[in-house]
């Protein structure tokens, strides 16, 4: 196997991004484990707070974490036990349900994220300067809706209803 291979940028900027986000992530756990929560409960509960009204319906949580549908529901149900979560059921769809941020879930999450945010910009964000930045954004954006294109199910529009249209006005 010819050697040059090995120095090709794509296999470098793909080993980057995984040293990267494995280095981040090691840091993420330590400090939500301090808080009580598993990195993929502070996804969620980060999700559904960055949605309109604090919920999402449980397909497009499924979709926005890369979780199976089965995967959610129990994530959704440990934490629905720990007062985190509820679920609301949609009034004109019986199969939907939405997964909806209690008020302690919010304030775990208010805890959690001024440890999370220093984390971020000593390790991440404070490494780059502001084109750096923005550059970075534009790039992982795009090949995140490549890769991913389900990553932003359900969270947008304040108005969408259980079969995520929107009802007429």
């Amino acid at each position: 196997m010819d050697q040059n291979v090995f120095d090709d940028p794509r296999i470098t900027a793909v080993g980057l991004l995984v040293e990267a986000h494995a280095g981040l992530s090691a840091r993420f756990a330590s400090q939500f484990e301090e808080h009580g929560l598993s990195p993929v409960e502070f996804e969620v509960l980060t999700r559904l707070a960055r949605s309109p009204g604090n919920q999402l319906r449980m397909t497009d949580l499924a979709a926005q974490t890369s979780l199976s549908t089965s995967g959610v529901t129990r994530v959704v149900d440990r934490m629905e036990r720990d007062g985190l979560l509820a679920r609301r059921a949609c009034p004109s769809d019986r199969r939907s349900s939405f997964a909806v941020v209690t008020a302690s879930g919010l304030q775990r999450l208010d805890e959690t994220l001024p440890g999370h945010l220093r984390i971020i910009e000593q390790w991440f964000t404070g490494q780059l300067d502001p084109e750096a930045l923005a550059a970075l954004l534009d790039g992982l954006r795009r090949v995140r809706d490549a890769v991913h294109p389900g990553a932003t199910a359900g969270s947008t529009g304040s108005a969408a209803d259980c079969d995520g249209t929107v009802p007429p006005s």
